[in-house]
């Protein structure tokens, strides 16, 4: 039986300040029960699909509260506002007590997520990734010329399955018979009923634009989760044991927005729409850790939001780099870090173009703040003293404050 939520109850009178923008510490988020709240950020990127005006049966401050960030966001009471204050610890709780609540804050989650992720390509890769079948075309031509043929075979696979009288069946079958004996690791056929899956290196999970009713949880080794836009591979992400993806195309019933691809050997738990639903009332441990690792990437993907605004491509790496040292949370005062990635996925995630590769990298690594090491399998970037890629970091968006005050940006070479 579940456990009785006690739940504290708020008044803030009009033009009170209830959560600030950059303050620490976030321990509770709030419900509205009465009145109106504005939310506004300092620098606004993209508007807020939802609005910034918000009402009776709205939340705010789950972000920074689930993911224990800084507030990213400043909520005012527009009038004499009532608020249900929810504790973080009292998540489980209220998942068990109110399902149709946390349920309403995960779809939420969902489509803020796809929205803010969709504005970054917009705005990165000045296009948008096709959210249909027809674009596991694109995805496998991309990989077959980048010569890994296991991503490329599965996109080919999935092409032919889902677009069966698509205008391009016939060269993919074509390619598929061309490039098949070099494919080792794939796994084109998903097994329903098998709910623990192993993926070879270099196998695809799934492919950008198939469509997907099954969200994953990582038990062993990582997952690249990539997007294919402009014939460029973006890194979003590299997943480590425990977390979670693929949740937004099973929430929404939408085609998958990005590819989910084994960077090691890794063993998965998938789960599908009707083993959700049971979850969210039998085991909300595990609904409360997929709200934070949604509440994890929105907040990742507004910093990498406001990376955009940083016209110094040198300053757009480094700023990346303190940024996901910050998810991490990773401390500036360590000595040295060895993150998980090279410089061609660095520059990837800040949307340079691939004919700028090399002039950026050359200027960036000039400054021999972070070494690439080198193995057999990649390379990775190794930071000798984080306290100096802070300093560059802060440099540039100093930098870039004072331009937008003299009223120049965009001006600079």
């Amino acid at each position: 039986m579940a456990k009785s939520l006690e739940l504290t109850f708020i008044n803030y009178k009009k033009d009170s300040y209830i959560i600030v923008e950059g303050k620490r510490n976030a321990d509770r988020f709030f419900i509205i029960r009465q009145g109106n709240v504005r939310i506004s950020k300092e620098v606004v990127v993209v508007e807020e699909e939802r609005g910034s005006i918000l009402g009776p049966g709205d939340f705010f401050g789950v972000v920074s509260t689930m993911s224990s960030h800084s507030h990213i966001e400043t909520a005012q009471a527009l009038t004499d506002v009532s608020l249900i204050s929810v504790m973080k610890e009292q998540y489980d709780q209220l998942i068990q007590n109110n399902t149709p609540v946390a349920m309403k804050i995960i779809l939420e989650f969902s489509r803020r997520m796809r929205y803010l992720d969709e504005a970054l390509t917009r705005l990165t890769l000045s296009s948008n990734a096709e959210e249909d079948p027809s674009h596991l075309y694109k995805v496998a031509e991309y990989y077959a010329k980048q010569s890994q043929y296991n991503q490329a075979y599965y996109a080919l696979h999935q092409y032919i399955q889902y677009c069966p009288r698509g205008t391009n069946v016939n060269k993919a079958r074509e390619l598929m018979m061309k490039i098949g004996p070099y494919a080792k690791a794939v796994k084109p056929d998903r097994q329903a009923d098998v709910f623990n899956r192993v993926y070879s290196k270099d196998c695809m999970v799934f492919a950008e634009g198939e469509p997907g009713d099954e969200l994953f949880i990582i038990q062993k080794g990582l997952v690249k989760i990539a997007k294919i836009v402009a014939n460029n591979e973006v890194l979003l992400a590299v997943l480590k044991p425990g977390d979670i993806f693929g949740e937004m195309a099973l929430l929404e019933s939408k085609p998958r927005a990005a590819c989910a691809i084994a960077y090691e050997d890794c063993q998965v738990m998938a789960v599908n729409r009707a083993n959700f639903e049971q979850m969210v009332s039998t085991q909300p441990q595990i609904i409360a850790r997929l709200t934070t690792l949604l509440a994890e990437r929105i907040w990742f993907i507004y910093k990498q939001l406001a990376n955009t605004l940083i016209s110094d491509p040198v300053g757009k790496m480094y700023d990346s780099l303190m940024i996901h040292l910050e998810r991490k949370r990773i401390p500036v005062s360590t000595a040295s870090y060895t993150f998980d990635f090279g410089p061609k996925e660095l520059v990837n995630m800040v949307g340079i173009a691939q004919a700028e590769w090399g002039m950026v990298l050359r200027k960036f690594m000039a400054t021999n703040k972070v070494q690439i090491l080198k193995d057999k399998e990649k390379e990775t970037l190794h930071a000798m003293d984080i306290s100096e890629l802070a300093k560059e970091a802060d440099f540039y968006r100093k930098k870039e404050r004072g331009i937008r005050r003299a009223g120049l940006h965009g001006s600079l070479p």
